[in-house]
């Protein structure tokens, strides 16, 4: 993240444009887990994606990988909660020499910190996670709003999560940001009704990806091992990013409000089936 009061990154160059038949999909925290395989999936349905993360030696490996196998993408290394950062982006991926349309924005960037009870949680945690699921949503929400409206047929699309419809012990924190980021999602859909952009949201349940919880507990891979331990089918990055295409590839007319997802074997955020 980047620090209240720091100088702001530099601005990125223009995109190469696309070709006119493929339409434009941006892909926030591209640079591992749910991200990539949307950024994977997207880009075999068709469009050119544009995959972004702070990580730029992982989102431009992912560009070339995709573009290897005869797809099309660009990579952007991009902090979503550097304001000056996310504008510059927006006016290099849609000015003069940037593309002609943006057709989908999937807000994918997030994460959890930490599972502590509320009373010993720390505030710092609990304040990245409301600056990435929230204000980082917001962020590149508000300055590609115009150009996905301008597109005369836009989609954003919301990776929630099932913690933001219920709570759990030790989740305070992260079902706080997520709840921000589902009505973040619920209230964009009622302002902006009668325009040609959708607002999808998503919301997975217990997803395992390599970074997800060990990221959750600092590195603690015993205890990020924990997390799945006995579960025989947790959902995959693939899950949730065929789910994201499927909604964003229905007819224009049709919006996929609220779409939860678990897999089978788990019933709510604190009812999970384990043989160990």
């Amino acid at each position: 993240m980047t620090a209240a009061g720091s100088t702001p990154a530099a601005p990125v160059a223009p995109a190469a444009p696309a070709t006119p038949t493929a339409p434009v999909a941006v892909v926030t925290g591209a640079s591992s887990g749910i991200g990539a395989a949307t950024a994977r999936q997207l880009a075999g349905a068709g469009y050119h994606v544009v995959v972004t993360a702070r990580r730029k030696d992982r989102v431009e490996a992912l560009a070339a990988e995709i573009t290897a196998a005869g797809h099309r993408a660009t990579a952007y290394a991009l902090d979503v909660t550097n304001r000056a950062a996310v504008d510059a982006f927006a006016a290099g991926l849609t000015g003069s020499n940037g593309f002609p349309t943006v057709n989908v924005l999937i807000n994918n960037a997030g994460g959890a910190l930490g599972a502590d009870p509320v009373a010993t949680g720390d505030p710092a945690d609990w304040r990245q996670m409301y600056e990435t699921n929230v204000i980082g949503t917001l962020n590149i929400t508000q300055a590609l709003l115009p150009a996905l409206t301008a597109s005369g047929d836009g989609t954003v699309l919301v990776l929630s999560s099932t913690a933001g419809h219920a709570t759990y012990e030790g989740g305070a924190g992260y079902v706080a940001a997520k709840h921000g980021a589902h009505v973040l999602a619920e209230t964009l859909r009622l302002e902006i009704v009668g325009t040609p952009v959708r607002v999808i949201e998503i919301a997975p349940g217990m997803v395992k990806t390599e970074e997800f919880a060990t990221t959750r507990f600092n590195g603690d891979t015993e205890k990020a091992a924990k997390v799945y331990a006995g579960v025989a089918e947790p959902l995959t990055a693939e899950d949730i990013a065929e789910t994201i295409t499927w909604a964003v590839t229905r007819p224009s007319h049709v919006n996929i409000d609220l779409l939860l997802i678990r897999p089978r074997a788990q019933a709510s955020n604190a009812k999970v089936h384990r043989v160990l």
